[in-house]
């Protein structure tokens, strides 16, 4: 206790106190030790005060003239005339008796006027005598005899030099005994009325108190006995300092050291801060009138009113200048310093006890260090961390208990949060600008502020932040109410309700503000530490929970396990489960606003301010980010493609699309979504059901943008991606794009099918995959860039008001392809193309025909069910819609052979060898408008096509002559002669052949020539066959039955039967049929005249295809013959006149 703070004014003033002032009233020793006391001090006895200690008066600014010689015995204050007006006024009667009580009284008046000047000078000569007489120690080793022997440190002090007193009050603390403890307590009240009756202070900061002119010490200067503001000024001036505030003075160290000591000494009764006393003597009536003194109770309870409107302004001032000082050294908290002092030790804490404002001594340091062992799951007393929750409160509420704050956040505080320091509002301003809201801040003021937060710790408990637990006090009540009051859960609970209904704007905004340094820190989310401290010091190299490292960036520690948390690695590498759920829950909140992600902020804080400075909704930036993936600097582009990689296996990351989404969740999807683990399959749910009525705007909007994301990167299909990587990197290598990769892959496939290849290149499981986006893909135009980029103006002008769902744009230029520009046009026929080979790819076939599929198509191939379509169209239980939607695949499949991949693969052979000069023109990318159809169905009718192309033709033909519109070269040319000629039929739309009848009935009408040779081709069609012709087939149907059931149709064999039955007297036609047979026979007379044939081989074909065909043989005969016959007449003639000739 050498080094001490050590007087022998102090320990003199103890003993003499206390032996002035009994204990107890009955206590007979104490009341000895008073008598004694009494008498040594009695000036009147002998020497007055400078007598007993000469130079003590004069070092400590004697106080005057010494006091009148009275008689030795009992000499009592109360009875000096200078003070029996102030006592008379100013103290109770029955503490007269008392010079102890007195000297309490008097003092603990601070106004000047309140007491005589004389008086002043005479309490403060009795101070002096009391404290500068050593025969006082005797009264000391008396009064606390047990509690010198416990104390070890104090029992080896030297007696007679005053040290031992100064131990005693230097262990008050500790003191146990009662007489003991009040005697060493009053003996601390008087010496910390003024500053030159503690040991050695003045001595030390002397030359402190002249420079920074806190109070005079000259010889001579009246004294007044509230000297308590010398103290407060020197306090002042080292907080100044410790701020590096401008102008501030460095005290001396030794000064320094005397002032946290004094500070320390004075912490457990108020009293002893005499300029805090005076300030705060009414706040205290008003606020802690039932607070008991002692043990700090009374500094705490001020503290806790700090901030409230009734508090006076110079004792808020006061109170923050002590809290400044317990935030430089802890133990100048007594409350802090006894409740934590066996945590401190037994946790290592406290190094070097000698230096006060070492590091081991801030408040912060003591804070972190038992923080850290609370957060590794040690015991740290309750009383401790209530202490601690308390000076973490407190940081929180006023940034300037913090001169790191108050000196690197000046600027920030100046220009952005000036007069908001009430309740923690203006540390909440410095993390708003810290966040970026309000302008910039300077890294510092950043480090800073993330130091703060680490120290507070509010994560562990949110209502340390005090500005965020009133903005958010209703919200909790209402959305976290199950949740115990301070757990950690809090926290979560409030951002799992972010942008809910539930959430209010000012909560919102301080979550906000606080998430975005917690984020930067894994370690100051409770609950993730304690499960994932483990994880991360083994995958992720982590230090102590107080250890921080410069060279890792903000937030790479949760990176690293966020990393290890979605990737297939390894066993050794995996995260344990515990951790996992932990990571994505964070993982889920925080992906509501960019800035909680530190290394997305970090890596893209150019291209946000680029791209996405107008996007301000919440998780409109990071949407805006991946829209404009293609744009974004590397690093940016990088963090942004592994976090969409992320949500491609863990949709739930979009904790707005999940919210939006959740009726249709419910509906469709709850079982995959109650899935723990989330590989892709919510989101696939969510796709396949965009079009149910649960559906809602929001939720499809999220999904479709996810889908257009998920184009950019083929690693943005988290399924996708597992069935199919392998794959793409063995047949697609350096392929980037989604739908490149799948174009690629599905043309793989595409062509090991058509070419029958023994093998498929694709595996099963990607070809699995492939199917699903590619059926995906089909939805939205707009997930086919290329189709997209190719027709927009075409969208613009012809399908503006149509929305994009449900493959609806697609259609609508599918219907209007006629009109598209030449590039849409192309990509049309492409995408036709591909889905006549596949219909599954067919969005709308497949989705308006969902049932009829179900019904007549179960056991199909996927590649055949339009073809099974086609086939149950007529049926009385087909839907209208899909019956209507088969018509349309009809129509379009009919303007081009390569759109019908059956019949193609039926014609291959007849197609260039009947058909070659059509092929010639054709170009790879657009219809040939069924010119190649029309050819065959003239071969068709000529009877020289295979058999697998005949079939292929007459079902066409047949389809055709029910319907115009299958015929695309008839509605090409007819479509003005059909609108003038047969308004009626075609209105009827019955599909029953009307329109194809009433051309062929108006056929002189006609007056177009392409018209008129198309309806002409359809004459010469049904002659091959009675099936081509509806109207007849249905007019003939029982006399087919009747008289030419044995004959097998086609090739025109059952129309000669039916002609031949015309012209045979003995057989009986139903009207309808004879009338019907004999409107062909003339329309085929009219078609011979009008169409002479363009050749001998036409006329054959004419020939041998008429019905008349026999009479025209015979006649053709007989007139070969009759010409034979006269030739030979002729030959014999010519040769006997050629004779005769020769003859001559």
């Amino acid at each position: 206790m050498a080094d001490c703070i050590r007087v022998p004014l102090l320990l003199h003033l103890m003993c003499i106190l206390s032996a002035l002032h009994p204990i107890r009233g009955d206590n007979n020793g104490v009341v000895r030790l008073a008598g004694n006391a009494d008498n040594l001090q009695n000036p009147a006895g002998g020497a007055g005060p400078a007598a007993v200690n000469p130079g003590a008066a004069e070092r400590n600014l004697g106080a005057g003239a010494s006091l009148p010689r009275r008689r030795s015995a009992g000499w009592k204050l109360a009875e000096e005339a200078v003070c029996r007006d102030d006592l008379t006024r100013l103290c109770p009667k029955h503490s007269w008796n008392n010079n102890l009580a007195v000297l309490e009284c008097l003092q603990d008046k601070k106004e000047e006027t309140e007491i005589a000047a004389e008086c002043n000078h005479l309490l403060w000569n009795y101070k002096l005598n009391l404290t500068t007489d050593p025969k006082f120690e005797s009264v000391a080793v008396e009064v606390c005899k047990t509690t010198i022997s416990e104390i070890k440190e104090c029992a080896a002090e030297e007696l007679g030099k005053g040290y031992l007193v100064s131990c005693l009050v230097d262990h008050r603390s500790n003191i146990s005994d009662y007489q003991c403890n009040q005697y060493i307590t009053k003996m601390t009240t008087i010496i910390f009325s003024d500053y030159r009756l503690i040991c050695g202070f003045m001595d030390n900061c002397r030359d402190d108190i002249n420079t920074l002119r806190c109070g005079s010490i000259s010889t001579g200067e009246k004294d007044i006995h509230s000297q308590g503001e010398v103290i407060a000024c020197l306090e002042k001036g080292l907080v100044r300092e410790a701020e590096e505030q401008p102008g501030a003075h460095a005290i001396k160290d030794d000064c320094k050291k005397a002032i946290m000591r004094v500070a320390e000494l004075s912490s457990d009764d108020f009293h002893l801060d005499r300029y805090l006393y005076f300030a705060c003597r009414e706040d205290r009536e008003r606020f802690c009138e039932n607070t008991l003194a002692g043990e700090g109770r009374v500094y705490k309870c001020l503290f806790n009113h700090k901030f409230e409107e009734a508090m006076s302004e110079r004792c808020r001032e006061a109170l923050t200048t002590r809290q400044k000082l317990i935030a430089q050294d802890y133990k100048v908290s007594y409350s802090l310093a006894k409740a934590c002092k066996s945590d401190l030790r037994k946790y290592r804490c406290s190094v070097d006890t000698n230096m006060p404002r070492a590091r081991e001594a801030r408040l912060s340091y003591l804070l972190l260090c038992l923080e850290s062992a609370v957060h590794r799951g040690r015991v740290v007393s309750g009383e401790c961390q209530g202490e601690m929750m308390d000076y973490r409160r407190m940081l929180m509420e006023d940034f300037s208990l913090s001169p790191e704050i108050v000196l690197q956040c000046r600027s920030e505080i100046e220009g952005h949060c000036s007069g908001l320091h009430r309740k923690g509002r203006t540390l909440h301003c410095l993390m708003r600008v810290g966040r970026g809201d309000v302008g910039a801040i300077d890294p510092n003021c950043q480090r800073a502020l993330q130091t703060l937060i680490q120290e507070a710790d509010p994560g562990a408990d949110y209502r340390i932040d005090r500005a965020l637990n009133e903005a958010c006090e209703s919200v909790i009540q209402t959305a976290c109410k199950h949740i115990r009051n301070g757990d950690p859960m809090i926290l979560s609970c409030l951002m799992e309700h972010l942008y809910t209904e539930k959430m209010v704007e000012d909560c919102e905004r301080r979550l906000l503000e606080l998430q975005y340094f917690i984020a930067r820190d894994w370690k100051l989310d409770p609950i993730l530490y304690k499960k994932c401290q483990g994880d991360a010091a083994r995958l992720c190299h982590t230090h102590g929970w107080n250890e921080t490292s410069e060279m890792m960036p903000p937030g790479a520690i949760f990176s690293c396990l966020y990393r290890h948390a979605y990737r297939s690695v390894e066993q050794g590498r995996r995260l344990s489960r515990d951790c996992k759920v932990e990571v994505q829950r964070i993982l889920h909140q925080r992906a509501l606003d960019v800035k909680l992600d530190p290394e997305l902020q970090r890596r893209c804080m150019t291209d946000l301010g680029k791209w996405c400075s107008e996007k301000t909704e919440a998780g409109q930036e990071l949407e805006c980010l991946q829209d404009h993936l293609e744009d974004l600097v590397s690093d940016c582009r990088d963090v942004v493609g592994n976090l969409t990689e992320l949500e491609s296996e863990d949709i739930q990351i979009e904790a707005l699309l999940m919210r939006a989404c959740e009726p249709v969740i419910q509906a469709h999807c709850h079982e995959v979504a109650d899935n723990q683990i989330d590989t892709g399959d919510l989101m696939e749910c969510l796709v396949q059901n965009k079009h149910q009525k649960e559906m809602n705007e929001k939720c499809a909007v999220g999904v479709t943008h996810f889908q257009l994301i998920q184009i950019k990167d083929f690693r943005f299909s988290y399924k996708f991606k597992t069935a199919c990587k392998e794959d793409v990197l063995k047949l697609c290598p350096n392929i980037k794009k989604k739908v490149d990769v799948v174009i690629c892959l599905s043309t793989t496939v595409r062509n090991d099918t058509l070419q029958e290849a023994k093998e498929q290149r694709v595996s099963v499981k990607c070809r699995k995959q492939l199917r699903v986006e590619e059926v995906e893909m089909s939805e939205d135009i707009r997930l086919e860039p290329e189709l997209y980029d190719s027709c927009k103006q075409d969208i613009t002008r012809l399908c503006q008001n149509v929305a994009y769902g449900n493959a609806q744009v697609i259609e609508c230029l599918k219907e209007n392809k006629r009109k598209l520009t030449s590039r849409c046009h192309q990509r049309i026929f492409k995408l036709q193309e591909v889905e006549m080979v596949d219909p599954e790819l067919d969005y709308q076939l497949m989705r308006v025909c969902k049932h009829m599929i179900r019904r007549f198509c179960t056991d199909s191939e996927g590649k055949n069910v339009l073809q099974c379509l086609k086939q149950n169209k007529n049926s009385e239980l087909m839907d209208p819609k899909c019956k209507q939607m088969i018509t349309k695949r009809q129509i379009t499949q009919n303007t081009d052979y390569r759109l019908n991949p059956v019949l193609r693969k039926a014609c291959k052979a007849d197609i260039p060898k009947f058909c070659q000069s059509i092929l010639n023109k054709a170009t790879a990318d657009s219809e040939l408008e069924g010119q190649v159809i029309s050819c065959l169905k003239l071969k068709y009718a000529d009877q020289r096509l295979s058999s697998d192309c005949e079939d292929q033709i007459q079902v066409i033909l047949q389809e055709s002559a029910l319907d115009y519109r299958l015929d695309p070269q008839l509605q090409l040319h007819c479509t003005e002669e059909i609108s003038r000629l047969c308004p009626e039929e075609a209105a009827a739309q019955e599909q029953t052949g009307q329109v194809e009848e009433c051309l062929k009935v108006n056929l002189l009408k006609i007056k177009q020539e392409g018209c008129k040779k198309e309806v002409l081709n359809m004459l010469k069609e049904s002659k091959a066959d009675i099936f081509v012709d509806p109207v007849l087939h249905t007019a003939c149907a029982l006399d087919i039955k009747h008289h030419c059931a044995a004959i097998p149709p086609g090739r025109g064999r059952q129309m000669s039967c039916l002609m031949e039955a015309l012209q045979d007297k003995r057989v009986r036609l139903q009207p309808e049929c004879k009338k019907r047979l004999q409107d062909r026979i003339d329309m085929w007379s009219y078609a011979a005249k009008v169409a002479p044939a363009e050749g001998f081989s036409d006329l054959a074909k004419q020939v041998l295809t008429s019905p008349s065909k026999n009479y025209i043989l015979t006649v053709i005969g007989a007139g070969v013959a009759l010409l034979f016959l006269m030739g030979l007449l002729c030959g014999r003639f010519t040769k006997r006149i050629t004779q005769e000739l020769k003859d001559r």
